[in-house]
């Protein structure tokens, strides 16, 4: 392909060492579905596990392992998806928010898997913009479209002008249709393969195949505790604003919370078929429309699962007919975690584990046990390294990301594993209203900083800390960052949150005005605490303005 000449002289700096031949190594499937959070995979669920929505996938976790621990750096598609593609953290690949694109030259992970000896192809959701630089691809534009699903395509015309469309189809069976097609039509079977096969599929806002329209049709969905009851020690300034002046204006809700975007408005008008026929949430109580529109969400969102799992029921058993099936790496993972109603949010974006936290799967029985479940800690930034380390390949030194294959196999952490995780999230306050954040978190506490402003160290929202003790409130619903039994773990967990910034270069040196915001509430002084509360003033009078304007 075009870019195989820039490829080779990239990996000539990351020379691949291999310990057997190409022919000899297992294939490697990675899947990626948009959204698909743990909550939502019988596996993993508590809430929604009598309702199994995923068979195919609870199957694939049986019969491997399952990580209990696996977390996103920073939870939005783009960034994502690229700290896999690179192997590095958002600060290193340049890709802060939904505007980040890879250069070809930069795709290290399909690089070196072409270099190993492997035939690679990526099908489904891209979200790099810039073209993939895999021996094969059939990507979606952009975000991509649930129905008359478009593709780009390798052709005639330079990217992204070659561009074929599946009238009439779901996204997820488009996918599905496209990747067994390649299977059959494309493979080189004298070759190892490494397919990255990704759907759309369950991202907001979810449209399911009609088929699918039955689905929990009867069903009342379970609701999470705190669906509209938040108790008031979560949380912080940053999160409520003072005296919870912010309710209505941090993080956009399922009820009418948020009046800017809600599921209780905005659901509505696309959807009003999963609403009652007497539908009016202004003669209703927040209660009332949270109850409701929370119903049609999950519905909806689940039918978007149900579609997933059941097209992988054809990939799989494809790969069985076909005698791939067991000497395959089969991974399954979501791009991030995302919120199902939990403490009234909608979408992803916060530091909090329901958005953080990603599945994570590998079967590959040759190797890996059946039924293991670990509760590792690991970050999408090790995916890759996982990845060639079973392709052989010598992770490049310049890789952030740690192979975890011996996790893998044994269940068991090396001794040197990593002890914390490292989350941010620097898009402040677009499109679903979070504040700038960073966070810290290991098996026991999280700690989480909202610094609060954009790149410019602009439009600010009121800094401030929260701890959580994960042993004894999983739900992070008890911010104890000003109990004194706390002080000195949430001292010693700041000193190793700033030692964890400098160790993967995280140094502010990129948007230096968000970094002076950063250091100024760092140490947090009572007279921080009081700018906080005159910033959180400010800002509902900017965004009660804003509303008035819209």
């Amino acid at each position: 392909m075009r870019f195989y000449q820039l490829a080779f002289v990239f990996v000539a700096l990351f020379p691949a060492v291999f310990s057997s031949s190409a022919k000899d190594r297992p294939n490697i499937l990675f899947i990626m579905s948009d959204d698909h959070t743990a909550q939502a995979i019988g596996a993993y669920a508590t809430l929604l596990k009598e309702l199994d929505p995923t068979p195919t996938i609870d199957k694939l976790a049986e019969e491997g392992i399952l990580f209990e621990n696996a977390f996103c750096t920073n939870s939005i598609c783009t960034p994502s998806r690229a700290n896999i593609i690179t192997g590095l953290y958002n600060h290193k690949n340049g890709v802060f928010d939904l505007g980040g694109s890879i250069t070809p030259d930069k795709q290290t992970l399909p690089i070196l898997m072409r270099e190993a000896g492997y035939q690679t192809a990526v099908i489904g959701k891209w979200h790099l913009k810039e073209e993939p630089n895999f021996d094969y691809y059939k990507v979606l534009p952009g975000q991509g479209k649930y129905f008359d699903t478009e593709f780009r395509i390798q052709g005639d015309q330079s990217w992204p002008k070659n561009v074929v469309t599946h009238k009439g189809e779901h996204s997820s069976d488009a996918i599905t249709d496209s990747a067994l097609d390649w299977f059959k039509n494309q493979r080189d079977p004298s070759k190892p393969f490494f397919v990255c096969h990704q759907y759309k599929a369950p991202h907001d806002y979810f449209e399911n195949a009609p088929r699918y329209q039955s689905y929990l049709a009867d069903d009342t969905i379970p609701e999470p505790e705190t669906l509209y009851d938040v108790p008031n020690t979560f949380g912080s300034l940053a999160t409520r604003g003072w005296q919870d002046e912010l309710m209505p204006h941090i993080g956009t809700s399922i009820g009418k919370r948020n009046p800017r975007r809600s599921y209780a408005t905005h659901l509505f008008a696309k959807f009003p078929e999963e609403f009652p026929g007497d539908y009016d949430s202004a003669s209703l109580s927040e209660e009332e429309t949270t109850r409701i529109a929370y119903q049609g969400y999950l519905k909806k969102y689940l039918r978007c699962v149900k579609g997933v799992d059941d097209n992988l029921k054809r990939l799989f058993e494809y790969l069985k007919a076909e005698g791939l099936y067991d000497n395959t790496v089969i991974i399954y993972t979501g791009d991030q975690g995302f919120w199902l109603g939990e403490k009234d949010y909608q979408d992803k974006r916060w530091a909090y584990d329901e958005s953080a936290r990603m599945p994570f799967i590998v079967r590959y029985p040759i190797e890996i046990p059946a039924g293991i479940r670990s509760d590792a800690l690991i970050e999408n930034v090790d995916y890759p390294a996982l990845m060639l380390d079973y392709a052989g390949v010598k992770i490049p030194k310049e890789y952030q990301g740690k192979s975890f294959r011996s996790i893998c196999e044994t269940g068991k952490e090396p001794a040197n594993w990593k002890p914390a995780t490292y989350y941010r999230y620097w898009m402040h306050m677009a499109h679903h209203d979070n504040p700038g954040e960073m966070a810290i978190r290991t098996k026991t506490h999280k700690l989480i900083y909202f610094y609060g402003a954009n790149y410019k160290g602009e439009y600010q929202t009121p800094p401030a800390w929260e701890l959580y003790d994960l042993i004894e409130d999983p739900q992070e619903l008890r911010n104890v960052y000003y109990v004194p039994k706390y002080k000195k773990i949430r001292d010693d967990l700041k000193a190793q949150f700033a030692q964890l910034r400098k160790d993967i270069g995280d140094d502010g040196s990129h948007y230096p005005e968000c970094e002076a915001v950063v250091q100024e509430f760092w140490d947090y002084s009572e007279a921080d605490r009081r700018k906080a509360i005159e910033i959180s003033a400010n800002f509902k009078k900017i965004r009660e303005a804003e509303l008035a304007n819209d």
